[in-house]
């Protein structure tokens, strides 16, 4: 028989937690209560990290159990799914914002302003939440490049940690300072803060900052969108900056049995980290002792993205310009065909 609902005191509101004892993440011995109680443990960390930021959900209502399929736009049969649209419950005290797709589409999507609504949003079966780049005030300025450092199959997180030590350097010599995470699986990810910019201006400097990372490690590191180009080196997803394609936050949780997180590093730290380290277990026992490595990103003052533009350009008058988009995005101004290199040579001959 199911548990009865509880209800947790988070900041003078009460927020109710269904089935408590629904197995979440079964081989750690993890409930829904269990994951509740991990985000209260790193509360300070995981509202830093969406505070006013329209979020999607990624709901797993039933747990993360082998077997369960993530709906995707491909297949939308799965029982685990994004939810971008606030639910028609939502409560008033839940803060969202209007956002805009790139069809020109709008929504309204949760965009937590407290713990109280973090937890809510749990209770909904959330483990995993990706954030959009802007502020709830201004949901077309983005505030943050960030820079997705993906391994490709052959590659190894020993040259994504070299990757990302490299792109530092780069960030910092266009007057960006950056900070780094585990992404929760095999990548890492590079956030900046940033003066407010338009989405296309931020996917232009992360796509300069990405060449500029490819010129220096180019054996270990590519830009190339197709995969068929990329090699066993780290992509740097650029596209990950436009619009509404999300990266995941800090401190969520990767929806696989052995609950990996997305972990805040020191730089100091990176070079002899592993992934495997951070899990819901440990990481409450890692935040007790260090606290939210990443409130120094809030607090540090940003920079502006007139230089990285600025090496697009210089790139742009040199030939290489526009990257392709997203399948799902209309064409957009300047954009090269969508076609892998080697069907278009197929279809040249």
């Amino acid at each position: 028989m199911p548990t009865p609902a509880i209800d947790l005191e988070i900041d003078g509101r009460q927020v109710r937690l269904s089935s408590p004892d629904k197995p979440y993440f079964d081989e750690l011995g993890i409930t829904k209560r269990g994951v509740a109680d991990y985000f209260l443990a790193v509360g300070p960390g995981i509202l830093n990290a969406l505070r006013n930021r329209p979020t999607t959900m990624e709901r797993w209502p039933g747990g993360v159990r082998e077997g369960v399929i993530l709906s995707t736009r491909a297949d939308s049969r799965g029982e685990a799914f994004y939810q971008k649209r606030a639910p028609a419950n939502t409560p008033e005290w839940v803060q969202t914002a209007s956002i805009t797709f790139p069809s020109g589409r709008t929504a309204v999507e949760v965009a937590p302003g407290d713990l109280a609504s973090i937890l809510w949003m749990v209770n909904l079966g959330t483990v995993r939440f990706h954030p959009w780049p802007v502020r709830a005030a201004d949901t077309d300025a983005v505030d943050q490049l960030r820079i997705d450092l993906d391994p490709q199959p052959g590659s190894t997180f020993a040259m994504a940690i070299r990757a990302a030590v490299e792109l530092r350097q780069v960030l910092f010599e266009v007057g960006l300072t950056g900070f780094c995470k585990t992404s929760g699986g095999r990548g890492l990810h590079v956030f900046a803060p940033i003066l407010p910019t338009d989405f296309i201006a931020a996917r232009h400097a992360a796509i300069a900052v990405g060449r500029e990372l490819a010129r220096r490690l180019p054996s270990e590191v590519t830009v190339n969108w197709w995969k068929e180009e990329r090699g066993q080196r780290i992509f740097v997803d650029f596209n990950q900056m436009a619009r509404d394609r999300l990266m995941t936050s800090a401190y969520s949780i990767r929806p696989t049995p052995l609950g990996r997180v997305s972990a805040p590093l020191t730089w100091e730290e990176l070079p002899d980290c592993d992934p495997a380290d951070f899990t819901v277990v440990t990481m409450p026992v890692r935040f007790a002792q260090q606290g939210d490595l990443w409130q120094a990103l809030e607090e540090c003052t940003p920079g502006s993205p007139e230089a990285a533009l600025a090496w697009y350009q210089r790139d742009a008058a040199r030939g290489e310009g526009e990257m392709p988009y997203p399948p799902e995005y209309p064409k957009m101004p300047g954009e090269p065909m969508r076609v892998q290199p080697s069907r278009a040579r197929r279809d040249d001959s």
